[in-house]
């Protein structure tokens, strides 16, 4: 199942990130360029291309196998989540902060260990299990800034939704006939 930037888009759309789309209908990913904000050591944090590079490799461990395009949907929901000053910023210092722990148990940052070794450390964090807090625990904002943050993008989604029998998530119109038929086996 491919996801695609308009699948962004529209994910955007149905949890309030509709001011960052522009007339085209899409929205460019976070360039390189970008700054971050301040990381765990007082070090200047991550910019938005390392934010976006973390949550595209949590996304493919967390999302199904069968799921395709992730960077750039990924890239594409991250555009219109950054640009909230307070969001953007916790996910800058969750990712500092996952990063020093991936570099400390594993020897290197989140996103460059392999699949295997990213599933086990965000389980080793306790990130699978965490209840999730903006302001709690390390391993309770990696849930709600990494963790929760892929997977709103991919169940807000059109086709994440189909993916899991989500005929028309929330803020996606289905018309009438959708809600007077049971559901499609």
């Amino acid at each position: 199942m491919e996801l695609t930037r308009r699948d962004a888009v529209a994910a955007l759309a149905a949890v309030g990130g509709g001011a960052a789309i522009g007339l085209s209908g899409f929205v460019e990913p976070p360039s390189a360029a970008d700054d971050g904000g301040s990381g765990v050591d007082g070090s200047a944090g991550p910019g938005d291309a390392e934010i976006e590079e973390t949550l595209v490799a949590a996304a493919e461990v967390v999302y199904p196998s069968e799921v395709t395009g992730v960077e750039e949907f990924v890239g594409t929901f991250l555009s219109g989540r950054l640009d909230r000053e307070d969001h953007g910023a916790g996910m800058a210092r969750a990712v500092a902060e996952l990063d020093q722990l991936a570099n400390s148990w594993y020897g290197g940052r989140f996103a460059a260990l392999d699949p295997g070794d990213r599933d086990d450390f965000l389980r080793e964090l306790g990130a699978d299990s965490a209840e999730e807090n903006p302001d709690g625990t390390t391993a309770e904002r990696v849930r709600y800034y990494v963790v929760n943050e892929v997977l709103l993008a991919l169940y807000s989604s059109p086709t994440g939704g189909e993916l899991v029998g989500i005929e028309n998530p929330q803020g996606h119109p289905g018309g009438q006939a959708s809600y007077q038929r049971g559901p499609q086996a």
